[in-house]
């Protein structure tokens, strides 16, 4: 018979919510599935997704708050009588930044209201290919029919089921932003981008932090940078075990975790306490339990992430996939939603423009900020050449810094260029304060074909961190060091 809606989304994150409200808005009957399993420390949240929830807002307030911890150490020098030694409630944070996420999700439920997207609070699976069965609380089962299906599932953290003691003992990201009490000595497994934000705002809070990496940081991102990264939180109080895989968690009668790893070049085992086991490891799509092979889609089986052409539909035409459970697509929240309202315009016939996942920027929110967009020089070397790859770099020192005598000896911008002319930019890489607003800026540039004349042309705003990107004379290929750059 006729369907229940024209657009049904399974998911309720940034996507998918991006989707429906656009849908919605140019006239079509939409409906929005969405349910939040609890982690397996029975963390549980509200509509919005990861972003808003476990991910980039949480995520940034407490990497403010640690901010805010440098700059108060930075005061005296700026002539503010403030005491040494300011404490720090983890409580009072947590409420504050829970309290605002609390207000987001209400704010996702009214705007659905407003547009007449019908939610349902409950786990989805496919019937067939137009039909999703939902299950709410208490059992109850509802069938929903749809012309056109979207799955923005996002994924969930990844637990190393293989470490005794990982699962009953160790929390994610789904966790440390609801903890009401302060995780106290913290141990971080992982190198990826969460990894190093936990552990980077953890230290900057006066938490004991240790991260154990089992081989390189920020895969996927500039090496050079993401080692400066890592130095920079070296030096500033992060204890990092490299080359390390955990063995073991065990909980000790006095409640700590004794944690056990071996060293992987040594085989060397080695032991520690901590009050909190943070896994970063990875992400995995929500998707194995969607019964997708009910409606016919096809997914990679490494992955277990949707494989989708680039209008994002799947291998049913009419059932596509957004966001994290696409296979091939940055796990990033903007992505996310503009290719949900693309989508969206482009099933309601308002515009046939497809999602362009080249040159998008990203920002790493560590303690030293990391901002790129673009190619890294590997990717770049890799594509082009090494003799068609020219890359401008220096080190610089910010403003803010002086003062007060900061260490910015990683502070640091790389631009990689083609090296025929017009040298067109291939990636920027900027690691300092505020990267995000800085890499933001450039990225317009970037996407629109910018060369490093053009880049060269540019007026920098004085006296700013953005101003140094339009400094960079200094070239890898001419053998010349870094150098400061400055007025």
């Amino acid at each position: 018979g006729q369907p229940d809606y024209d657009l049904l989304v399974i998911g309720g994150g940034s996507g998918g919510l991006a989707c429906a409200k656009e849908a919605a808005q140019l006239g079509k009957k939409v409906a929005v599935v969405d349910y939040v399993e609890p982690s397996p420390q029975g963390t549980r949240w509200g509509l919005g997704g990861t972003c808003v929830n476990v991910g980039c807002i949480p995520k940034k307030l407490m990497h403010h708050a640690a901010l805010l911890g440098g700059m108060i150490r930075d005061a005296p020098y700026y002539g503010w009588e403030v005491p040494q030694q300011v404490p720090h409630d983890w409580r009072k944070m947590a409420e504050a930044v829970q309290n605002y996420v609390k207000s987001l999700n209400w704010g996702h439920r009214v705007q659905l209201q407003e547009r007449k997207v019908s939610y349902f609070n409950m786990k989805a699976s496919f019937v067939d290919d137009h039909v999703v069965l939902g299950v709410g609380k208490g059992g109850k089962e509802t069938l929903l029919s749809a012309k056109h299906i979207v799955i923005a599932t996002g994924g969930r953290p990844k637990y190393p089921t293989h470490v005794e003691g990982a699962v009953e003992h160790g929390i994610t990201s789904d966790d440390i932003f609801w903890l009401k009490e302060s995780p106290g000595k913290t141990l971080v497994v992982g190198a990826s981008y969460v990894a190093l934000e936990c552990a980077g705002f953890l230290t900057g809070l006066g938490l004991d932090a240790t991260v154990m990496m089992r081989s390189i940081p920020l895969r996927g991102f500039d090496q050079q940078m993401s080692t400066l990264v890592t130095d920079y939180m070296a030096s500033h109080g992060t204890r990092f075990l490299k080359g390390c895989i955990p063995l073991r968690v065990k909980r000790l009668p006095d409640n700590q975790l004794q944690v056990t790893w071996k060293d992987i070049a040594s085989g060397r085992e080695d032991t520690d306490t901590f009050n909190t086991v943070l896994w970063a490891i990875g992400r995995v799509p929500e998707t194995r339990n969607l019964n997708l092979e009910k409606a016919g889609v096809n997914t990679n089986p490494e992955s277990q992430k949707i494989l989708v052409d680039a209008q994002e539909a799947t291998s049913v035409p009419h059932i596509y996939a957004i966001g994290d459970t696409a296979e091939g697509r940055p796990e990033l929240t903007p992505t996310a939603i503009l290719a949900g309202r693309l989508l969206a315009q482009r099933l309601c016939g308002q515009s046939s423009d497809l999602m362009d996942y080249d040159n998008v920027p990203t920002t790493v929110f560590t303690p030293l900020e990391y901002g790129c967009v673009g190619l890294s020089e590997e990717a770049a070397v890799a594509r082009h050449g090494k003799d068609h790859v020219e890359v401008y770099h220096a080190y610089y020192k910010p403003l803010e810094f002086t003062v007060a005598e900061r260490d910015a000896s990683q502070c640091y911008i790389k631009m990689v260029c083609l090296q025929k002319p017009p040298k067109p930019v291939l990636g920027l890489h900027f690691l300092g304060p505020n990267a995000g607003e800085v890499t933001q800026g450039f990225a317009l540039g970037i996407k629109c074909g910018a060369s490093y004349a053009q880049v060269m042309r540019t007026v920098g705003i004085h006296p700013t961190c953005a101003e140094e990107v339009t400094k960079l004379r200094i070239s890898k290929r001419s053998g010349l060091d870094p150098t400061v750059t400055g007025c």
